[in-house]
This record gives structure tokens, sequence and C-alpha cells, in this order.
């Protein structure tokens, strides 16, 4: 059965934005059939991405959509702010780097957990992150 898309918005401007940002990727993926794995796997790339936004990016929003028009739910998350921008992106993604006092596995870290990930930023002109998961069905019988 296919669905229409939705999707919701969330402002990241505190630390609480965060839990909301983790309650809608929850939802979303509990939505669309996403297994247990899968919806924490989704959620701590939402929490990443919002940390993200919030502490380098100087706040921003999420919007989380859940597609199902091929009869493969998604869920897909965009987090967009208008900070600083990223430098150097491939050093953000490399394991280890941060400009604060983070373990420097937020960007990479999300990127692994994806199905999709898509990153645009430059300086001054703030950061658009954009992943993606779909539901993985198990082959029967």
């Amino acid at each position: 059965m296919t669905r229409a898309p939705s999707s919701s918005t969330v402002a990241i401007h505190d630390e609480y934005d965060i839990v909301h940002v983790r309650h809608a990727a929850r939802e979303a993926a509990s939505t669309a059939g996403f297994s247990l794995v899968q919806q924490t796997k989704l959620v701590t790339a939402a929490s990443e991405l919002a940390r993200n936004a919030l502490v380098y990016g100087g706040g921003g929003q999420a919007e989380i959509a859940t597609e199902d028009l091929t009869g493969n739910p998604t869920v897909r998350m965009t987090f967009t702010d208008k900070g600083p921008g990223i430098p150097d992106i491939d050093a953000a993604m490399a394991d280890g780097f941060t400009t604060g006092s983070g373990l420097g596995l937020g960007l990479g870290g999300a990127k692994r957990l994806a199905d999709h990930f898509r990153i645009e930023s430059s300086p001054g002109h703030g950061t658009r992150v954009e992943i993606s998961m779909s539901v993985r069905r198990i082959a029967g019988p």
C-alpha cells in the first residue's frame, strides 16, 4: 500500500528541541514500519545532526518527511542552519574531527547510519544536511 508523503518541521533553538527532533524522527520511523533497530539508527542520526545545527550552526530546523510512493517506505530528514558554515567538508566528515568538545563522530556517524547522505555548506552561508533511510524488508519463503 502506498501512502501520501507527510512531513513536520521542528525548530532547533535549545537542548529541548533536540528531544523534540528525536521524538518526531521516532514517530516517523515507527509510522513507516521501521524495525526497532532501524528506528534507533534513524533517531541517533537525527540527534547528532540536530545537535550539530544547535551547537555549530547556532540553531536551525529539521524537516522530517515520510514517503511511500513506490511501496518502499522512506523517512527523509533535512537539517538546515544559517551558521558560519563548514569551510572543509571533507575534514569535518573525518572521524575525530571536531571544532568543539565532542568526539567528532556526528557527521561521519550520521552518514554511516543512513542510506542516503548529502551535505551542502559554505562559509558564511550555513549548512544543509539531508539524510534518508528506507525500510528493509526481509524476504520470506
